[in-house]
């Protein structure tokens, strides 16, 4: 799958049990449909995590497409305070995560700040430590 942002190949990353796709130069992560949610561990937050999504009608962010479908993706705020804005494919097909937007994310969504992807996902943005795992075909 090439990256929907910068059109680079990406490569499979797994978090958990989830196989992610993941852009080494712009540092962007794919999840596909439901994957966000099997990524945080409480059902409380994961529930109120996906029921902060509000679709923004008018921003001046790029659009990117969707690459399952190859259409424009629509941007979304996630959380109540400190928001994020991500892109997500209005036919279902998954959600994209510009750099560190994911760490924050999936942060807002457990109640456990020190759980495995929570740390996985701090070593590679913060202290750049990257995977290195191979091309997705």
């Amino acid at each position: 799958m090439n990256c929907p942002h910068c059109k680079n190949p990406m490569i499979i990353l797994e978090l958990g049990d989830v196989e992610t796709d993941y852009c080494t130069v712009c540092e962007g992560i794919w999840l596909d449909a439901g994957e966000l949610e099997l990524l945080i561990e409480d059902s409380t937050a994961k529930t109120e995590l996906l029921s902060s999504f509000q679709l923004i009608q008018h921003i001046k962010e790029k659009n990117i497409k969707c690459p399952i479908c190859n259409t424009k993706m629509e941007k979304i705020y996630v959380g109540k305070e400190d928001k994020v804005i991500i892109d997500e494919c209005k036919h279902g097909h998954g959600i994209w995560f510009d750099k560190g937007e994911i760490l924050k994310v999936i942060k807002m969504g457990s109640v456990n700040q020190q759980n495995d992807i929570i740390n996985l996902l701090t070593e590679m943005y913060e202290n750049k430590i990257y995977p290195t795992n191979k091309e997705e075909g």
